[in-house]
C-alpha cells in the first residue's frame, strides 16, 4: 500500500483545492491516467496517477484545501513497499484543511503574534486574507475583530481566494501612484475594437518609455524588450489574468484576445498562461466607471485602466463639437517608476490612441 501526496505545483504555491476526483475507491488505475483535478492560482490543474494499482482510499475530499506534501490517496500497488513512491505512513493523519471553518496557520508573509493567531483561530478568521494595520503590515487584534464581523458568510474559495492573496501581496509591497488623462478617439471608425487599440498603444508606449514595462523585486529593476501583457478578465467566479505574449512581434492581437476569453470561459487556462507578464491592462469601461486607482501586481510596475467611452463637448476653432472621449488611468509602483516616466508613458499612450483608424482597421 502506498500513499500519494499532493506534489509541488511550482511558483511557490503552498496548497490547492480539490475540484474533482476522476477515480473512486476500488478503481484500478494505470500510471499517468487522470487522477484528480485541483485548483490553484485561478487555474485547474490535472494530476495524473503516479503509478498503477487499485484505489484503496481517497484521503482528501472534493472541496478540501490540501497543503503541498499532504496525503491525497492510498493506492494498492500489490507491493509491500515501493521505495520510489512511499511518502507517508498508513497511520499518518492527512494534513488536510477542511472547507469550513478556515483554520489560520502560520503562512509566509503573514505577520502576527501568537495571541493574534490564537484569536483568529477562535474567531474562524483566515489571517492570509487580512491586511494588517500594524507596523510593516503586522496583523493586530483589532484587524481580527473587524474581520470576524463578516465571518458568518462563505469562506473564499478558488479564484476569489487566489485573488484575495494576490491583492494582499500587492498591498504589502507596492507603493502605488496614479495619473489620469483622456484620449479623443473621434477619428476611430465605428468598427474599431477598443481593446485591440489599447494594446497596440500600450506596446508603442512601452517602446517610448520602457521603465513601465519592467519588473521590480524591491532591489533590482529589470526592463523588458518583449511585451507580455496581462488582460484582466471579469467573471462571476472572480478575476482571471491571462497573459498575451510577445505583442510587439504580432499583428494578430484579436486572436490572442479570443484565445484568452475562451480559455477563461471553459477553464482550460493553465497556471503558466497567467504568469510572467510585464505590464497589465484593465478595460473596465464596458462595465462602467471613468477613472480608477488600480492594483499593480508585483513584480510588474504598471497597469493601465480604460474607462467608459462617452461623448463630450470639445472646442474646435472656438466652436463646440461632440467628440468621443476615452478616460485613461495609469497606476504605477513609485518605488521603481518616476512621475516623469509615468507621465511620458501616458502621453505616448494617449497620442497613439488618437491616431485615426487605418484602411484595414487598427491605427493608421
Amino acid at each position: 500500500m502506498t500513499e500519494f501526496t499532493l506534489p509541488d505545483l511550482g511558483e511557490g504555491l503552498q496548497d490547492a483545492e480539490i475540484v474533482t476526483w476522476h477515480v473512486t475507491e476500488g478503481d484500478h488505475v494505470v500510471a499517468d491516467q487522470p487522477l484528480v483535478s485541483v485548483e490553484t492560482d485561478k487555474a485547474v490543474v490535472e494530476i495524473p496517477a503516479p503509478y498503477s494499482g487499485t484505489i484503496a482510499r481517497l484521503i482528501a475530499a472534493e472541496g478540501d484545501i490540501v497543503k503541498i506534501g499532504a496525503a491525497l490517496v492510498e493506492i494498492d500497488t500489490g507491493q509491500a513497499k515501493d521505495s520510489g513512491a512511499i511518502v507517508g505512513q498508513l497511520d499518518k493523519k492527512p494534513d488536510v484543511q477542511k472547507a469550513a471553518p478556515p483554520q489560520p496557520a502560520p503562512r509566509t508573509g503573514v505577520k502576527a503574534t501568537p495571541s493574534v493567531r490564537r484569536l483568529a483561530g477562535e474567531k474562524g478568521v483566515d489571517l492570509a486574507t487580512l491586511v494588517g494595520s500594524g507596523p510593516e503590515g503586522a496583523i493586530l487584534t483589532r484587524d481580527v475583530e473587524a474581520a470576524a464581523q463578516g465571518v458568518a458568510g462563505v469562506a473564499l474559495r478558488g479564484v476569489r481566494r487566489a485573488m484575495a492573496r494576490a491583492m494582499t501581496r500587492s498591498h504589502a509591497v507596492v507603493v502605488p501612484a496614479t495619473v489620469t488623462d483622456t484620449a479623443d478617439i473621434s477619428a476611430w471608425s465605428s468598427s474599431e475594437n477598443p481593446t485591440v487599440r489599447l494594446i497596440q498603444a500600450m506596446v508603442a508606449a512601452c517602446g517610448m518609455e520602457p521603465a513601465l514595462n519592467a519588473w521590480f523585486d524591491g532591489q533590482r529593476r529589470q526592463l523588458h524588450d518583449r511585451v507580455d501583457l496581462t488582460l484582466a478578465v471579469d467573471t462571476p467566479d472572480g478575476l482571471f489574468t491571462p497573459v498575451l505574449r510577445d505583442l510587439q512581434n504580432t499583428t494578430d492581437i484579436d486572436a490572442q484576445i479570443e484565445w484568452a476569453k475562451a480559455a477563461v470561459r471553459d477553464r482550460s487556462i493553465s497556471p503558466e498562461d497567467m504568469r510572467h507578464a510585464t505590464i497589465s491592462l484593465s478595460n473596465f469601461g464596458p462595465i462602467g466607471g471613468a477613472f480608477a486607482a488600480l492594483v499593480v501586481s508585483p513584480p510588474q510596475v504598471a497597469i493601465v485602466g480604460a474607462g467608459r467611452i462617452s461623448e463630450q463637448a470639445v472646442l474646435v476653432e472656438g466652436k463646440p463639437e461632440a467628440h468621443r472621449i476615452l478616460p485613461l488611468s495609469l497606476t504605477f509602483d513609485h518605488r521603481a517608476v518616476t512621475g516623469g516616466e509615468a507621465a511620458r508613458f501616458l502621453t505616448a499612450l494617449r497620442e497613439h490612441l488618437q491616431r485615426p483608424t487605418g484602411p484595414e482597421g487598427g491605427e493608421a
